[in-house]
């Protein structure tokens, strides 16, 4: 099993669930502007999108997109609670989680990261940030120390990620207790820490 990365991108969220789990695999380095591997391969030719995260597996099958693949990481050892089980209604409070973290932080995010975006637009993107880190913290003030309560899964993982690029943003936590207090839980998990100094992120 291969990881394809980028330190930094939202591909530290599947490699923080693989340590996690305990699943042994293959890491990837990859140049996002040159679409190329460390070892100079051609990027599109293994994920034509471009884009990281990507894992290959030992049989060939390649799966892209960070959701899926923590899932799919997260099934390989059930046992670890990093998922519910398929079927039960906790896996779709985690997929909603999931989907939340994508399409309304992590897509947001993005403008900011992007070079070609115009800076009038940037102000409106954080305020929009802000309603959804306000939301979260209005999550974690009604349950466990974790988004699904009391169990880290997955969906920790990535939001992980989106507390790691606010603080890239210069965006200051502070504002959110409770965000604030799990972003600083979160950071003092043993394999959080491995997988932030295996990208350069962490000392």
């Amino acid at each position: 099993m291969k990881l394809y990365f980028a330190p930094g991108a939202c591909s530290l969220s599947p490699h923080i669930v693989l340590r996690e789990a305990g699943i042994d695999a293959e890491l990837e380095q990859v140049d996002l502007r040159t679409k190329k591997t460390k070892n100079g391969t051609d990027y599109t030719l293994i994920n034509p999108k471009g884009q990281v995260p990507t894992l290959v597996l030992d049989n060939g099958q390649v799966l892209t997109e960070g959701p899926a693949i923590v899932q799919y990481l997260a099934d390989q050892k059930p046992d670890s609670g990093l998922a519910p089980h398929s079927g039960t209604f906790e896996r779709y409070r985690l997929q909603e989680w999931l989907n939340f973290i994508c399409s309304e932080v992590h897509k947001t995010f993005g403008a900011l990261f992007q070079p070609t975006t115009p800076e009038d637009y940037k102000p409106i993107a954080k305020d929009t940030l802000a309603r959804r880190f306000a939301y979260v913290d209005q999550q974690l003030s009604r349950g466990g120390p974790y988004l699904m309560g009391s169990q880290f899964t997955v969906a920790d993982a990535y939001m992980c990620v989106m507390c790691t690029w606010a603080g890239f943003m210069k965006i200051d936590l502070v504002q959110w207790p409770n965000v604030k207090t799990y972003a600083e839980r979160l950071s003092q998990r043993p394999k959080i820490q491995e997988a932030l100094r295996e990208e350069g992120l962490a000392k």
